[in-house]
């Protein structure tokens, strides 16, 4: 099977963009991750899949899948992707747009200094909706809220780590580092990752707070390993850090492929998020048969 894809990217967040607004592909689990493959597909940290309205008053669906060939909930670089993607190819004529996701209705909107806010809907601190399981565990008060002590092996000596535990549509785990650039992402990565306390894996933020406006921001994300940037997971790392103290409203989040801005109001308010999104190719691939 031939299909047309658009690579794109936001803040080096890269995706391979499936307009499938007059009909689904059907691939399977191995077809997505063909396409993101580096080597033998386009190479991409998601695919990204734009697909018509499924109800009154939302104007596509959005579905998303991680380089492993997973369903995930959300993506918020790909949102400001899509945005982009539904203008570019005149699926819209709107500045702003209703998308359904497995999480929920997200509005993405394209500004006049040409970058993307999308309304990532507000924070989800319940622990059964992130979900994360606390049983035996005591939270550890933290400026004006908690973080959770992880052990990250069985073995005695295992190192512990603190989070903060939230949901942006999809799990969230962040911790205060020093320095990012000596975090030991790729090593406490997968194991935050495939932690038992969180059932459906979770991504690893770390975070390095600069002041009280600007944070520096890594992400092993569930699925994909590190990205260059994770939209959710910057929203996850300002709203956990305006949580515990450390942060005022409206935070620049310097990622390893550029900078995004979170606002945050507090407690029951959406979280924004403003960055940019970038086509990068057009073309066409071979995808092999279902596996």
């Amino acid at each position: 099977m031939r299909i047309r894809f658009t690579k794109m990217q936001g803040a080096g967040n890269d995706f391979v963009v499936l307009d499938e607004t007059r009909g689904t592909l059907g691939l399977d689990a191995a077809q997505y991750r063909f396409l993101a493959d580096r080597h033998f597909g386009v190479g991409a940290d998601q695919i990204l899949s734009v697909r018509p309205s499924p109800a009154p008053g939302v104007d596509f669906q959005y579905v998303i899948h991680n380089a492993d060939g997973g369903e995930v909930e959300q993506c918020g670089n790909g949102a400001r992707c899509f945005m982009r993607f539904v203008r570019e190819r005149q699926l819209t004529a709107k500045d702003a747009v209703r998308v359904q996701t497995l999480s929920g209705v997200i509005e993405p909107r394209l500004e006049a200094d040409d970058r993307v806010t999308v309304d990532m809907g507000a924070p989800v601190f319940e622990l059964a909706r992130v979900p994360f399981d606390p049983a035996g565990l005591d939270p550890q008060p933290e400026g004006g809220w908690h973080t959770w002590h992880l052990a990250l092996d069985t073995h005695a000596g295992s190192a512990i780590v603190a989070v903060a535990v939230l949901s942006m549509g999809n799990p969230h785990a962040v911790q205060i580092v020093a320095d990012v650039d000596t975090a030991p992402v790729a090593a406490q990565g997968p194991l935050i990752e495939h932690h038992p306390r969180f059932p459906q894996r979770v991504n690893a933020g770390f975070m390095q707070v600069v002041d009280r406006a600007q944070v520096r921001l890594r992400v092993f994300e569930r699925g994909a390993g590190e990205t260059l940037a994770c939209g959710t997971g910057a929203c996850a790392a300002v709203v956990a850090g305006i949580r515990l103290g450390l942060l005022d409203t409206r935070v620049d989040v310097q990622t390893r492929g550029g900078l995004l801005t979170i606002e945050w109001a507090g407690e029951g308010a959406p979280v924004l998020m403003t960055g940019p999104a970038v086509t990068v190719f057009e073309g066409d691939i071979e995808v092999p048969d279902p596996s």
